[in-house]
C-alpha cells in the first residue's frame, strides 16, 4: 500500500474542489472540507477524509442532498426543533449550534432537535463549538436508516450506532469532551481497518450468524458491531436512538427508513446565567487538575 503526506491545508484545497465538483457550492465545500480535515487531525480517521467517496456516492444517490438550508419547525425561547431537510451534517450542525448556545445564553438552558440532515460528522465538534461560548453541552445521536448494531442478546442489527458526547469547557484550558459511539466503535474504524487489511479486536462484531469475528468484512455480508459494556451499553444505545430519533422529532431504528439520515438532540447550559461569581468555573478547574494529577 502507497502512503501518502499531504498537508492539511493542500488537503483541505484538494477535499473542496472534489465537494464542488459533486455540486456543493464553494462555501459549503470549504465548511465540509475544514471539518473532515479537522478530524483527521485530531485522530478521528474514521470521520476525516476517508468519508469523501460516501458523501458523493450518498448526493448521487439523493440521500444527502448539496446547498440545503435548514428549516425552524418549531421555535420557543429555550427550544428549536430543526430539519436538515437532508443538507449536509458540517453545515446543518453548526447552524444547530448557534442556535442553541443562543438561546442558551439568553436563558440558561436550551434545547435543539435536529432531525433529517446528512451525515453530523465528528460530534465532538458541536462540544467544542458550544464549549467556545463558556457552555456545557450534551449530544445524542442516531441515523435512523442505518441499523448497524445488536441489542444485547440479539444476533442482527436493530441499532445505528449511537453516540454520546458532552463536552464542559475549562477555564484557561481546553474543555473536556466525551464523545463516544454506544457501540465498541463507529462503523468508521472498520473502513480504516479494511484499507489497512488489518483485522479488528475481538468483540467488536459479529458475523450474519451471530458469531463473534475480527474480520471486518464479516460485518459487510451481514453482521453486525456490538454495544460496549454488554447489557448496560445496549441499554444505553436505546435511550439514545429514542432521544436522537423520536424525542428530537426525528426517527429512531426503522427498518422501513431507507434513507441515511441523522438525527440529534443537543442540550446547552450557560452557567454564566445563573452563577455570577464563577464558582462553577472554578470547580470544574479543580477537579480537572485533580483528576490530571492521579
Amino acid at each position: 500500500m502507497i502512503v501518502r503526506t499531504v498537508a492539511a491545508p493542500k488537503l483541505t484545497d484538494l477535499v473542496a474542489a472534489i465537494m464542488r465538483g459533486g455540486g456543493c457550492d464553494a462555501h459549503e465545500a470549504t465548511m465540509v472540507a475544514r471539518r473532515l480535515v479537522d478530524s483527521n487531525l485530531v485522530g478521528h480517521d474514521s470521520h476525516g477524509v476517508i468519508r469523501v467517496g460516501k458523501y458523493l456516492e450518498w448526493m448521487r444517490s439523493g440521500w444527502l442532498r448539496p446547498n440545503q438550508s435548514p428549516s425552524i419547525a418549531f421555535e420557543s425561547d429555550t427550544i428549536a426543533i430543526i430539519d436538515g431537510n437532508r443538507g449536509f451534517g458540517q453545515v446543518v450542525g453548526e447552524f444547530a449550534g448557534k442556535t442553541g448556545t443562543a438561546k442558551a445564553a439568553k436563558s440558561g438552558i436550551a434545547m435543539v432537535g435536529l432531525r433529517n440532515c446528512g451525515h453530523l460528522g465528528r460530534v465532538g465538534d458541536w462540544a467544542e463549538l458550544a464549549a467556545a461560548e463558556g457552555q456545557v453541552s450534551l449530544h445524542f445521536l442516531n441515523t435512523s436508516g442505518a441499523q448497524r448494531v445488536a441489542p444485547f442478546g440479539g444476533s442482527d442489527r436493530r441499532l445505528s450506532t449511537n453516540p454520546i458526547t458532552v463536552g464542559v469547557p475549562v477555564a484557561g484550558g481546553d474543555p473536556v469532551i466525551l464523545d463516544v459511539t454506544t457501540s465498541m466503535v463507529a462503523e468508521g474504524k472498520l473502513f480504516v481497518a479494511i484499507n489497512k487489511g488489518e483485522r479488528v479486536p475481538p468483540g467488536w462484531i459479529i458475523d450474519k450468524h451471530g458469531k463473534p469475528t475480527t474480520e471486518p468484512k464479516d460485518f459487510y455480508d451481514g453482521g453486525a458491531l456490538l454495544t460496549v459494556g454488554a447489557h448496560k451499553g445496549s441499554g444505553l444505545s436505546i435511550i439514545v436512538d429514542l432521544l436522537a430519533g423520536a424525542i428530537s422529532t426525528g426517527r429512531s431504528s426503522d427498518p422501513d427508513d431507507t434513507v441515511l439520515r441523522n438525527n440529534m438532540l443537543s442540550i446547552y447550559i450557560a452557567p454564566a446565567v445563573y452563577d455570577s461569581d464563577g464558582a462553577v468555573s472554578r470547580e470544574v478547574a479543580r477537579f480537572v487538575e485533580w483528576v490530571k494529577a492521579s
